[in-house]
């Protein structure tokens, strides 16, 4: 006797259909939903991509870079999730480590922490910052700098700029190349800036094309707290005349390839003296 299987109504087909049909939806959006969560986890937790929109950070960063920020390397605070509503107190930090003085990072702007800023770590809890004739001070020692080149660049406006470059050499032996206008700029002479515990003081290399702590009522001092991480390497850069990042088709252009992959960390002047 040969078993055979009972044949299905076309209800019963179609209810069958439906529940595979709901079956792939339902797989579909729980993976979906995992994919969501990691990203958010690695977002938050550990690095986050981000894009360079001016020339204040020449000639380091140029806009059309894309970079990723380290985000453990500082430990982690509110601002280090999305929306800044992370389960960390506000004024609080865990596994806090502080800035050193060289290191670029990306931080929300203490006056409208909805928007982000980069610049470099120049000062330091209790350091005295101050900008005399063009030339940083801290703590009363003139910082060293040396001309290196210049750079033609045009201004917000449109006009024809010609740039100074210098390599400058903080306390601690980092340097790093900074771009000067002249002088005799409007952030060009300064008063003493004392820098409140629990924050640094940060400046633009593009020293003047760049709010930055010295524009008391915009940046001014940056809470530890604001700190999103610090910026690591350069994963693409794109020249927006030549094309967008998602038009595929003009990348041969528009990718700037020699500095695809360049490493942000700032080397010792022994290290490029060896």
């Amino acid at each position: 006797m040969t078993d055979t299987k009972p044949s299905l109504s076309a209800e019963e087909k179609i209810a069958l259909n439906k529940k595979k049909d709901k079956g792939s939806f339902d797989e579909f959006i729980s993976t979906f939903l995992w994919a969501a969560v990691f990203a958010i986890i690695i977002r938050s937790l550990m690095f986050e991509p981000f894009s360079i929109p001016s020339g204040s950070m020449k000639p380091t960063l140029i806009k059309g870079d894309f970079l990723f920020v380290n985000k453990w390397v500082y430990g982690y605070s509110r601002f280090s999730f999305p929306l800044g509503l992370g389960p960390i107190p506000a004024g609080e930090r865990i596994f806090e480590h502080v800035p050193e003085r060289g290191d670029i990072i990306v931080f929300k702007l203490p006056t409208n922490p909805k928007i982000d800023y980069i610049k470099r770590v120049i000062g330091l809890s209790g350091d005295e910052i101050q900008v005399k004739g063009g030339r940083l001070y801290i703590n009363g020692d003139k910082v060293e700098r040396t001309e290196i080149g210049t750079e033609n660049s045009a201004s917000a406006m449109g006009f024809p700029l010609n740039l100074t470059a210098y390599t400058e050499t903080l306390p601690n032996g980092i340097e790093h190349a900074i771009l000067e206008e002249s002088d005799n700029e409007p952030l060009d002479n300064t008063a003493k800036y004392i820098v409140p515990e629990d924050h640094v003081f940060a400046m633009g290399d593009n020293r003047d094309n760049s709010q930055d702590s010295r524009v008391s009522n915009l940046v001014g001092f940056i809470p530890l707290e604001n700190i999103v991480g610090r910026a690591e390497r350069i994963f693409m850069s794109v020249d927006s005349e030549q094309g967008k990042i998602w038009e595929v088709w003009n990348w041969p252009k528009a990718i700037q390839f020699e500095r695809v992959f360049n490493g942000l960390r700032p080397a010792l002047k022994d290290d490029n003296d060896a």
